[in-house]
């Protein structure tokens, strides 16, 4: 019989009817398969339009698969063998097959298969992979069976959703005797090793579930959290139904139906992931969520994307799975855990008690009659670090309870100073924050942050969303207070333990995003929000001041040190200007190096924490001698010349000789390097002697990362030979230095990091390094960067933006390109400012997720800034090489 055509089905009935006319052959099967996807893809689409349940599709599939899998057990299985059974387990046990999931099958035996069974087995799953279909199956007795099973929880999870398809019935009963709670893993351990499991993954997943590209099925809040309780739930109760939890007083009517609407939505968004990728795809990549928001329905509105609408769902949905998780597991952990172990209660106050190391509502009724024990419950839970958690009965007065906080609520004098005393404890801040969170009583109380709970941004710069970038904020300002991770930041830590008030450096944190998505300004809008609630908050009127300072000027330290030169002392004295005291200079400071390494897990480094540090430390100077007698560079060159000296003197190395190698170098040399750099370069330089062969040197430093060092006769295409070498090298430079000396040489300073963001520390790759700037600079030639593209980046469209400012002071032109990121960027760049004739000064290299924000400080062959003819060359010639290399 020849394959069926492919052709849409009106009905799942007459797909049946094909498959038992059909020849059983891989290509009839085949045919019936394509003809099946889509069906599933057609109905999945009209199912879309009247939000019919996804769950029909995956049964629909399962039963299928039945068919066909029944179809071919009983042509190829003998009959007067001993018997086999043929049992679907895991997803497919369970009904839940997506388009791409795999089948999993477990062939039972009650012993050792004879020939003719083993060869009807491996004509079978032969079949199966030939046709396509995804099986992963195993052959075993029952006796192994519970072997692998008391050995791996896994396997013991899997098996304890078998659904017999074929063969004897007393086969699939024989294997829950000799796998069940009586015999195997019993309910204690059970619970304990499913609960561990669930702690390990979520840990995979940086223990959030506000990742940028999330895993629906595995992440914290995912489908695999809601199979864990469906999992204990069968275990403990025998039930394969979440429903029967509200009979058991596990779960309300209300909160099944979220659970079961969230379970549906993840589901949808599964099925379609694998119509859309074809295969099993359970993460959520940029690649699809712009696909799915549109096909979902979202459009795009005057603030928000619909990809940023439909993921913010995405988000909200899997918080609420969380909390619904966390709720269950605590209801199970007292009931299987606490079993028989009732300890008497140790009242707390009369609102509150301690029963079972958790604490727990003193009777049903307490937040109706004491709404403000909302948030004294998170306050008496950082008191007394010894408690485990809180009972599950009260998680559910909690959630049943939120709808009292309201604006009567928030002005309620007790509110108010709970909530700061909660702020100012000296241990649990954080964990009791993050518990507000999940049980939705901070979005509550602060509104503001409840709309922003679950926002994306849509670019590769911002990771997780607005609500969990601030909450890892205030955990990493927390950590510098411990004296457990002051290893981690030492100067943060130093600082900190001097704050006069750490609550000032919460509020600031908690509030710097919080006006996010609104339009305008999100740190003036912010800064409002943040004075009304401390003022409000019974703060006095100056400390309210700084914390609104704190969050309207919370990126002005991470864009004067990633932007401007700091080397410049005019730059540090207009900087220190705005910082005004030393006292807002070390909020400032903790506030922005944990913004940093709050946004992306990738994004800080060792060059930042330097730079940072180097900014600090240079307006703390500034502010110690006075704004009004700020240092000028001549004193600085001098102090900088005095340090180098001594460093040179203890190595030996020639007084006289120093003063010959400084004489060609400008005063731009000595205010832009470092003493122990000068010191490094002339050492090197002296001991090298006169010689044509360009000088290059490499170094790890624990304060600026790695340094690469370049001395030699100067040419036009230096700049861009360095750069394009470095780039085909996987590096990424973060600042460059360069110095033109009366002797016509060139000393070139590059800091450079790996792709991943950490420094050049091995010897080997070092070395490298080095030789292949040799020979790119001995062979003259500028190779193309032949590194790919992130295919990340092809879903952000970046337009090229250039533009100049005039640096009237210093002589020269300050050139920034806004850019899409890519290899061989600053190569183009370098290639357009050697066919322009411009001279480059400074260049500081920044890359914001896909964005690339690079400053070059210019002029042209004469050491004057860009004429405005000039300016205009070097911009139409800029764009043709980064059009040329697109």
């Amino acid at each position: 019989m020849n394959p069926l055509p492919a052709q849409t089905l009106s009905t799942s009935a007459e797909l049946a009817h094909a498959l038992a006319d059909a020849e059983l052959s891989p290509a009839a099967l085949r045919a019936l398969l394509k003809r099946l996807a889509q069906k599933l893809r057609e109905d999945f689409s009209a199912g879309a339009a009247t939000d019919t349940p996804v769950v029909h599709l995956l049964h629909a599939r399962t039963e299928f698969i039945d068919r066909l899998l029944l179809r071919a057990w009983s042509t190829l299985m003998p009959t007067d063998a001993e018997p086999a059974g043929l049992i679907a387990v895991g997803g497919y046990g369970r009904g839940e097959l997506h388009p791409g999931s795999d089948i999993d099958l477990l062939i039972l035996l009650d012993r050792a298969p004879s020939e003719s069974v083993r060869s009807g087995i491996e004509h079978f799953i032969q079949l199966m992979w030939d046709t396509g279909l995804a099986v992963a199956h195993s052959v075993r007795t029952v006796a192994e069976c519970a072997h692998e099973a008391a050995q791996d929880v896994t396997i013991m999870t899997s098996l304890m959703e078998a659904r017999l398809l074929a063969g004897p019935p007393r086969l699939l009963d024989a294997l829950r005797d000799a796998t069940g709670p009586q015999t195997l893993w019993p309910l204690r351990e059970f619970f304990k090793a499913k609960y561990d499991e669930q702690i390990r993954r979520h840990h995979k997943y940086h223990d959030t579930a506000y990742n940028l590209e999330p895993n629906i099925k595995d992440g914290p809040g995912g489908l695999r959290d809601i199979q864990t309780i469906a999992w204990i739930t069968l275990r403990h109760f025998g039930a394969a139904d979440l429903h029967d939890l509200v009979a058991h007083g596990f779960l309300t009517e209300s909160e099944y139906s979220l659970l079961n609407e969230g379970r549906e939505f993840l589901w949808r968004i599964r099925f379609a992931l694998h119509l859309l990728t074809g295969r099993c795809e359970d993460r959520l990549l940029f690649d699809h969520q712009r696909t799915l928001a549109e096909q979902f329905g979202y459009r795009a509105d005057e603030h928000r994307l619909a990809v940023e609408q439909f993921m913010k769902r995405y988000y909200r949905t899997v918080m609420e799975l969380g909390r619904l998780n966390e709720m269950l597991l605590q209801h199970f952990q007292e009931s299987i855990l606490y079993a028989g172990h009732n300890e008497e209660a140790i009242p707390l106050n009369k609102r509150f008690q301690i029963r079972n190391d958790v604490i727990e509502a003193a009777h049903p009724d307490v937040f109706k009659r004491y709404p403000f024990a909302l948030l004294e419950i998170f306050l008496l839970l950082a008191q007394h670090p010894h408690l485990k958690g809180v009972h599950a009965a009260t998680i559910r007065l909690i959630r049943d309870h939120r709808y009292l906080i309201d604006a009567a609520f928030r002005a309620d004098l007790r509110c108010r100073m709970l909530f700061m005393e909660l702020l100012r404890q000296p241990h649990g801040i954080m964990h009791e924050l993050r518990r507000m969170h999940r049980y939705g009583v901070l979005g509550a109380y602060l509104p503001a942050f409840g709309e922003v709970e679950g926002q994306m941004q849509h670019d590769l710069f911002h990771v997780y969303t607005v609500d969990e970038h601030t909450l890892f904020l205030l955990r990493n300002l927390r950590r510098f207070a411990l004296p457990e991770f002051a290893r981690e930041f030492p100067l943060c830590s130093e600082i900190f333990q001097r704050l006069p008030k750490p609550e000032i450096l919460y509020l600031a944190g908690l509030f710097h995003d919080i006006a996010k998505g609104r339009g305008g300004d999100h740190s003036a809008l912010g800064a409002e929000e943040a004075l009304a609630f401390c003022l409000h908050h019974g703060m006095s009127a100056y400390d309210a001041r700084v914390v609104a300072w704190l969050v309207k000027h919370h990126l002005i330290l991470s864009s004067t040190a990633q932007r401007e030169d700091i080397n410049d002392p005019e730059v540090i004295t207009r900087f220190a200007s705005v910082v005004r005291d030393g006292a807002h200079l070390d909020y400032l400071y903790l506030l922005t190096v944990a913004d940093i390494r709050a946004t992306n897990p990738t994004l800080w480094n060792s060059w930042k924490g330097a730079l940072l540090g180097e900014l600090y430390r240079a307006a703390a100077g500034a502010l110690r001698r006075g704004l009004e007698n700020p240092l000028d560079q001549a004193e600085r060159i001098r102090a900088t010349q005095a340090e180098a000296r001594d460093l040179l003197r203890a190595h030996a190395v020639d007084e006289g000789a120093v003063a010959d190698f400084w004489r060609d170098l400008g005063d731009d040399y000595f205010l832009r390097h470092e003493a122990d750099e000068i010191a490094w370069h002339t050492e090197a330089v002296v001991r090298a002697g006169v010689t044509d062969a360009p000088l290059l040197l490499i170094r790890h430093s624990d304060q600026r990362g790695t340094e690469l060092f370049l001395y030699t006769r100067d040419q036009d295409r230096l700049f861009a030979l360095t750069t394009a070498t470095l780039d085909q090298m996987a590096l990424t430079i973060v600042d460059a230095r360069i110095i033109t000396a009366q002797n016509g040489y060139t000393l070139d300073t590059y800091r450079v990091l790996e792709e991943s963001g950490a420094p050049v520390t091995q010897p080997q790759r070092m070395q490298e390094i080095v030789r292949a700037l040799a020979h790119t600079l001995a062979q003259g030639e500028i190779a193309p960067v032949s590194r790919r593209t992130r295919s990340q980046l092809k879903h952000f469209n970046v337009p090229t933006r250039i533009t100049y400012t005039d640096d009237a002071r210093n002589r020269r032109t300050v050139l920034e390109v806004i850019s899409a990121d890519r290899p061989g960027l600053l190569s183009s760049i370098a290639k357009a400012l050697v066919e322009c004739n411009v001279r480059l000064q400074n260049a500081k290299i920044a890359t914001l997720g896909a964005r690339a924000e690079d400053i070059f400080y210019i002029t042209n062959r004469d050491n004057q800034p860009l004429s405005n003819d000039q300016q205009a060359h070097l911009q139409t010639t800029i764009l043709r090489y980064i059009d040329l290399h697109k």
